[in-house]
């Protein structure tokens, strides 16, 4: 009989305005349970970090992929949050019998995939996944923050918050920003004016 291999995905990074946006896949091992996973924005950033450290031991496979600022500009959020996706399966050493993607879209795969909306609160393949993703994706603000400390990006972590939206007003936009995002676009336009 083939064994169920079932796969979590989720992404992390829709609303900011900077960075990429992170997507994780993992297939966890039944026979080696991890206590306390949960959607990730329901977890403390200790807590987080202690989970990704078990489910990269724990899990029979798992991996993180990305799509950049620049694709999201190009083929927007939801598209580009799907290509990571797509990726971060296809960075599986071990082909999945069925996925279970967090939302309402699944992305372009070969294999059977369902959308559970608020998956990552419902099932724990998926909950890992919102870990991995939103932990990657953390640590990659935090190298953005070493190379414009001036945008507070380690606090906000890239999203529109007050602090972010006067630094943008204050020092314009990075690489790192997402064009297509309406507050940089704004910051774009008077910055021309």
């Amino acid at each position: 009989m083939t064994r169920i291999l079932v796969c979590g995905v989720d992404e992390a990074g829709r609303g900011p305005l900077a960075g990429a946006v992170y997507a994780a896949a993992v297939i966890l091992d039944p026979s080696r349970p991890i206590v306390g996973l949960n959607d990730s924005k329901k977890l403390t950033a200790k807590k987080r970090d202690a989970l990704e450290i078990l489910i990269q031991e724990r899990a029979l496979a798992w991996a993180v992929a990305y799509a950049s600022a620049a694709e999201i500009d190009a083929i927007n959020i939801l598209q580009a949050s799907l290509l990571a996706m797509q990726r971060a399966i296809e960075g599986l050493h071990i082909t999945p019998t069925e996925v279970l993607v967090d939302g309402l879209h699944c992305p372009k795969i070969s294999l059977p995939s369902r959308a559970i909306v608020q998956g990552d609160a419902l099932e724990p393949a998926i909950s890992a996944a919102s870990i991995l993703a939103k932990t990657a994706r953390d640590r990659e603000l935090l190298l953005l923050h070493a190379r414009y400390p001036q945008y507070g990006f380690d606090r906000h972590k890239g999203y529109p918050t007050r602090e972010h939206l006067a630094a943008l007003a204050q020092h314009g936009i990075t690489p790192e920003h997402r064009r297509s995002y309406a507050p940089v676009r704004r910051c774009m336009a008077e910055t021309i004016t």
